[in-house]
């Protein structure tokens, strides 16, 4: 099994799957047998989720990709439609909002600054309007709650009781839409 290691300050040995890519992340005081010692340990898990990495990465090989043009034209689209449901969601959040920017993020769907600005990822609109809509109302409730609290998701489920079957949806499809943007 091919990995490699990066070594850091850190207290403990831990693996990562990047790219179909094991990484070992070591302590400066681990030795190469407490590397070997806990690949053996840890040798079904590792297996396990290298061949889900692969696999993931074989049935996103045939994703058509997005042109300049393409991603440009979701971008307008976004523009033109997220900001009218951050206004439709605001006031049932009972929140304010700063800046909207449409992005073509590889690995967030939106997020909320401290100051209140908002970004959403332009693949949204690939997505079905529900989908976008829970996007929307979770950004929001970052405005009361910056945080993923028990309290956060009361709120997100007050505003919008559908939340987990579009968060499901997005988990489930999201990175395929997210492949195709990758080069």
């Amino acid at each position: 099994m091919e990995f490699e290691v990066i070594r850091s300050g850190r207290r403990t040995i831990a693996a990562e799957i990047r790219r179909n890519r094991l990484i070992i992340r070591a302590p400066w005081r681990a030795t190469d047998e407490d590397i070997n010692r806990f690949m053996q340990a840890n040798r079904h898990w590792l297996e396990t989720h290298l061949a889900q990495a692969r696999a993931r990465e074989q049935a996103l090989a045939g994703v058509r990709r997005l042109t300049a043009e393409d991603v440009r034209a979701l971008a307008r689209r976004a523009a033109e439609t997220i900001p009218a449901r951050v206004a439709h969601y605001a006031p049932l959040v009972g929140v304010t909002y700063g800046r909207i920017t449409i992005r073509n993020q590889r690995s967030r769907w939106g997020s909320c600054s401290s100051k209140g600005n908002l970004n959403f990822n332009c693949l949204l609109m690939l997505a079905p309007p529900a989908v976008l809509d829970s996007v929307v109302v979770h950004e929001l409730c970052h405005r009361k709650e910056m945080n993923h609290s028990p309290r956060f998701y009361a709120e997100v489920l007050r505003v919008f009781p559908d939340y987990w079957a579009q968060d499901r949806w997005l988990k489930e499809n999201g990175a395929t839409l997210m492949a195709m943007l990758e080069e």
